[in-house]
């Protein structure tokens, strides 16, 4: 029986950051072939999904030594969206759920070439030395000048995500489930936000949306496709391994935009369908699967 949803996405995304040294921001990294990738961490990314997906709306923060989510009798999985990424509560009893979907971190695709940005707070200076009667030359400190940099990455990504619909809207620690009604809800919440996934970054606005998507309804709970989709020199690498396990029942989905430079014989070759027919079709088994 199908009992989970497997996906990995191709997507064209900024990276999150890292610590900083002095007034320099540095992207998060990770190493490997001997090289160094830029990437977005799967805590990032599960937090703007949760975010995205309207998921948080009702989460409830408490301060108990750590600041935690609040889970109690009242407040648990079957009525509280926010608590579907999973929570350790540790105020009175400890509860720990985990979390009903889980996602790999997204990596660049490429290996990290620094672009470094340049940047100052000019404007706002020059308006307090005005104010103030500050000569912004002699006094820039006195003004609150202050130049800063950061690493700019924006490149195309692979990450993959996978949604246990048996463990949807149930909390064991309370014996407490939701109607599914709510559970399908929830996971198109999360797949909508997959979709049309937007990020925020330094303040500004970030299109995340999947350029590539394959996956579907699963036996198995696991990212089945994490180790045979890879990008190389803009190119979809369309392996048999990938073409095989499509086979199985899966399906694949493409955005139209000359981004992969075979983009041709990605649509001869696996026959994909549009991103929004791919979730869309998605959506309506999953509402099959809880019977609604």
């Amino acid at each position: 029986m199908k009992k989970s949803i497997t996906l990995t996405v191709v997507a064209n995304m900024t990276s999150n950051y890292s610590e900083g040294l002095g007034n320099i921001g540095r992207v998060q990294k990770v190493y490997k072939n001997k090289k160094t990738y830029a990437s977005r961490s799967r805590e990032s990314l599960k937090n703007a999904i949760m975010v995205h997906s309207g998921m948080y709306d009702d989460l409830k923060t408490v301060v108990d030594g750590a600041t935690q989510k609040e889970v109690s009798e009242e407040v648990n999985v079957a009525n509280c969206r926010a608590l579907e990424g999973g929570y350790m509560n540790t105020k009175g009893n400890t509860y720990v759920r985990n979390s009903s979907f889980y996602l790999t971190d997204a990596v660049s695709c490429d290996s990290f070439i620094n672009e470094t940005r340049f940047h100052n707070n000019l404007y706002l200076a020059s308006n307090y030395a005005k104010a103030n009667n500050i000569n912004l030359q002699e006094k820039a400190a006195e003004a609150g000048l202050m130049p800063y940099q950061y690493e700019y990455d924006k490149s195309l990504k692979v990450y993959s995500m996978t949604i246990d619909l048996e463990m949807i809207g149930k909390d064991l620690n309370f014996k407490t489930e939701a109607p599914n009604d709510e559970k399908t809800s929830r996971v198109i919440a999360l797949l909508d936000a997959v979709a049309n996934l937007t990020l925020v970054v330094r303040g500004n606005l970030d299109n995340a949306e999947p350029i590539f998507v394959v996956g579907g309804m699963s036996e198995r709970k696991t990212h089945y496709f994490e180790n045979v989709v890879n990008v190389r020199n803009e190119e979809l690498v369309m392996n048999d391994d990938l073409k095989n396990k499509l086979n199985e029942g899966y399906s694949c989905g493409l955005l139209q935009s000359c981004i992969f430079k075979n983009e041709v014989d990605i649509i001869k070759s696996l026959n994909p369908k549009s991103i929004k027919k791919f979730f869309e079709d998605l959506k309506a088994e999953v509402k099959q699967y809880y019977g609604i």
